[in-house]
């Protein structure tokens, strides 16, 4: 399958219309509104990236940079495969397109994800899916405030210099840290 990959950095409303739905049907509850990803990218703290099998939209991520200087890490907030062609390597080809991308162009040491520490069977699922593309599930079990389900983080090394040296403490520090730029007001 030909999976064409496209990065934005800027609103493209026509672009939001055709995502929405593989957005809202992945996450129903809990994300982010139009509103905030719309300023996360004026802003230019996140990038919009998107799959694309002859040209329909079957794929489609939020990703932004943490961390300053030697060690920067790419935090996915979110990443959703239409639920009519799941199953088919379609999240995998194009989580592999992201990590390329990351390396490439801001030369990452790791890519965090943060993922539902429920135990329903989707959520062993989804961090099945994480796990069989290197990431390693970290054992803290964070709480937010303002949501009810807890999470866990998720660490994909891309250099063998980055170790976990918690139980995924400081994983919740880049990602922390990428949410409150996120909902900051300009």
């Amino acid at each position: 399958m030909n999976l064409e990959w496209i990065t934005y950095s800027h609103w493209d409303k026509n672009l939001w219309n055709a995502v929405e739905p593989i957005y809202r049907e992945a996450f129903p509850s809990g994300a982010k509104t139009e509103q905030i990803l719309h300023s996360m990218l004026d802003r230019g703290i996140a990038q919009f990236h998107i799959g694309r099998v002859h040209d329909v939209i079957v794929a489609m991520a939020v990703t932004g940079l943490s961390g300053e200087g030697k060690d920067p890490m790419l935090v996915i907030d979110y990443l959703a495969v239409d639920k009519n062609q799941r199953g088919q390597g379609i999240g995998r080809q194009f989580l592999h397109r992201i990590c390329e991308w990351a390396e490439k162009e801001y030369h990452v040491k790791g890519i965090i994800i943060e993922v539902e520490a429920g135990t329903t069977d989707t959520h062993a699922e989804r961090i099945h899916f994480w796990e069989r593309s290197g990431f390693i599930l970290t054992p803290y079990v964070h709480q937010y405030i303002w949501v009810p389900e807890p999470y866990q983080a998720m660490l994909l090394p891309l250099d063998p210099s980055i170790i976990i040296q918690d139980e995924g403490q400081s994983l919740f520090q880049h990602i922390n840290s990428f949410h409150k730029k996120a909902y900051r007001q300009r």
